[in-house]
């Protein structure tokens, strides 16, 4: 049984993890509750440009204005995560997770939402957790549970991330973003 609702919450893969996708990954918890988890990696950008999965969004896609990898669950959807300007103000087509931060539906003409919105992100696919799972992974160390600030989401340097939300944790946990790439080299 769930504990606390995670949604808006960052998921920074412990070293341990080192598989994939989730290797070092930091996720955005889209979605939390009785029925499972999904979430997005922010921090993993794919070779690709928005034009060649989605049609008219590309020019409203923050920098890096490249698709990234939400995680290894329908790939061959899309997500968008926005920001929202007036985070009091309903905006048609998108839902908003916590001020500031929605998901939009991509099927919205993007110029009917985005004078409401600071940019966008698109992430082919996601990652997804039954009921229990996600919980029983955190109980594992599979995950670090921390809160995010405004920038995690939009973050312009998604290669560094991993280690800029660690190093800002309180105590020992700060430590673990100076661990190294290589383990043979600890």
């Amino acid at each position: 049984m769930r504990t606390e609702d995670l949604t808006g919450q960052l998921l920074v893969a412990t070293p341990g993890l080192n598989e994939g996708v989730f290797e070092r990954c930091v996720m955005l918890v889209l979605h939390h509750g009785d029925d499972g988890a999904q979430a997005v990696v922010l921090n993993k950008p794919v070779d690709a440009t928005i034009d060649t999965v989605l049609d008219g969004w590309e020019e409203h896609v923050r920098e890096p204005q490249v698709l990234f990898q939400g995680g290894p669950v329908q790939l061959d959807s899309a997500l968008g995560v926005v920001g929202v300007i007036d985070p009091g103000r309903e905006v048609d087509g998108v839902q908003q997770l916590f001020p500031g931060v929605g998901v939009v539906d991509l099927d919205t003409p993007a110029e009917q939402v985005m004078p409401h919105l600071t940019g966008v992100r698109i992430f082919a696919g996601y990652a997804g957790w039954v009921p229990g799972q996600l919980e029983g992974e955190i109980r594992n160390g599979s995950w670090y549970v921390v809160d995010r600030l405004p920038d995690d989401v939009f973050s312009d340097e998604p290669s560094t991330l991993w280690r800029r939300v660690l190093r800002r944790q309180p105590g020992r946990l700060a430590f673990v973003g100076l661990y190294p790439d290589d383990e043979d080299y600890n």
